[in-house]
């Protein structure tokens, strides 16, 4: 592993923070779906953050495994009108007033037809939902349900300008080479539109957490960014990938909705016990207002990373998990809702988890019973009351550390968190104390 694996602390993590959040307000005012020049403009921006991010197009009807690549989606204006030509509501005051993938129309209606195409979050009175209907054609618009109901009787022109076409859908792909050849992979999502938390905190974190890993020489392992849209995004990068990642893939993880600051969360793979997994329930074990939630309750792209025949090592890392917090899929998902703090939180987290990764190994001391640590400066050379507790950690690793346990293994065992260990390994490799074994060569 990399000595200069540092975890960003102080200014340099708020600089961090900070720059996930100017980023994320700059994707939040795009109208993204599945397909279409919203996802391509997403991808051209954070190509700006991370110059070797590749975007690649799949053509639409590709069959990506019982999958097929959907129609692209362009949409140029939306509305509502009165009788009096005034707009009720404008797709260009706010993306989440068209459902996504609405196919064209333009007719004049009585109230009662129009509230046929009218979605309303019925227990959020004050907000507009966001939704979609990718897989069958159709049209509609979203509002508040107080709007819904002050609307009088009378006619209305419903209008959508867009059209469903063969075309492609995007991703984007990038790469930082290791040492060896196995790898680490990150993935978010670029398919909602103006949501701040639910879609724009993955793709600014993960440009961040980019930045972050190129600036560090001697990675041990290679770290992969994908970029996609949620679900036939996964499935179509997979159709194309699986192969390598079953032979390379050391861990994976998802994040999704990371920019708030109100709790942490992490979905796990369908037995909850792969690698990506214990790194986020160590990690979560010392977060306040954690919650470890079981595949159960999967729902983003965990889905397929660890569906049955993929069942790669991934989890999902959030803050607040999606669905389960009140603004999720509402306009009320806005800029207020994330914050530095919130992204200053999940990078660290993140930061940890690769930190972590990088030193995970089944460790093993090369001495007959306890070594000698005074003659190396390791312990204290005056003996009293006392003078053990500050070593205590260090000598309970020393005890586990027996080939048989990872690093996580030991963390579990003497109750430590792993971060309080890294300073102990690299004392212990200087006195030549201490023998590894990756933990996939075992």
């Amino acid at each position: 592993m990399s000595r200069d694996f540092h975890i960003p602390e102080g200014e340099e993590l708020n600089e961090y923070a900070s720059g996930c959040y100017a980023l994320a307000g700059r994707l939040f005012p795009i109208c993204r779906s599945l397909t279409g020049k919203g996802v391509r403009e997403t991808l051209s921006i954070l190509k700006e953050y991370i110059p070797t991010l590749e975007i690649k197009s799949v053509p639409s009807n590709t069959q990506v495994f019982d999958w097929t690549v959907p129609k692209e989606w362009e949409i140029n204006d939306a509305f509502i009108e009165d009788e009096s030509g005034r707009k009720i509501i404008d797709f260009k005051e706010n993306n989440l007033h068209v459902m996504g993938y609405s196919h064209p129309v333009d007719e004049v209606m009585d109230l009662s037809e129009l509230k046929k195409h009218i979605y309303v979050q019925e227990d959020q009175p004050d907000v507009i939902p966001y939704v979609t209907s990718y897989y069958r054609e159709r049209y509609g618009f979203c509002m508040s349900k107080n709007m819904l109901d002050s609307l009088p009787e009378g006619k209305y022109r419903a209008y959508v300008d867009s059209r469903l076409f063969d075309g492609n859908l995007n991703y984007g792909e990038a790469f930082l080479p290791g040492e060896t050849d196995m790898e680490i992979l990150f993935t978010t999502y670029v398919c909602h539109p103006s949501l701040a938390n639910n879609e724009c905190s993955g793709p600014a974190l993960l440009a961040h957490i980019y930045k972050w890993l190129e600036s560090i020489p001697n990675r041990k392992y290679g770290y992969r960014f994908v970029f996609g849209p949620e679900t036939i995004g996964s499935v179509t990068y997979l159709s194309q990938n699986l192969p390598h990642l079953k032979q390379y893939l050391k861990a994976g993880f998802n994040l999704s909705c990371v920019g708030d600051d109100r709790a942490y969360s992490a979905v796990q793979s369908r037995y909850g016990n792969n690698l990506s997994d214990r790194v986020l329930e160590h990690l979560l074990k010392y977060r306040a207002n954690s919650t470890i939630y079981s595949f159960l309750e999967r729902g983003s792209d965990e889905r397929q990373y660890c569906a049955p025949g993929v069942d790669l090592p991934f989890a999902t890392f959030c803050r607040s998990k999606y669905t389960k917090y009140p603004e999720y899929h509402t306009s009320a998902d806005d800029m207020n809702l994330i914050s530095p703090e919130g992204f200053a939180g999940s990078f660290k987290t993140m930061a940890e988890a690769v930190k972590i990764l990088e030193y995970n190994a089944y460790y093993l001391i090369n001495v007959y019973c306890e070594p000698q640590l005074g003659k190396r400066g390791l312990y204290p050379t005056v003996s009293k009351k006392g003078s053990y507790d500050a070593v205590k950690t260090l000598t309970d690793f020393i005890a586990y550390a027996d080939g048989t346990n990872d690093l996580l293994d030991i963390a579990k065992i003497i109750n430590v968190p792993v971060t309080e260990l890294f300073d102990v390994i690299d004392k212990l490799s200087d006195g030549g104390l201490l023998d590894s074994a990756d933990a996939l060569a075992r």
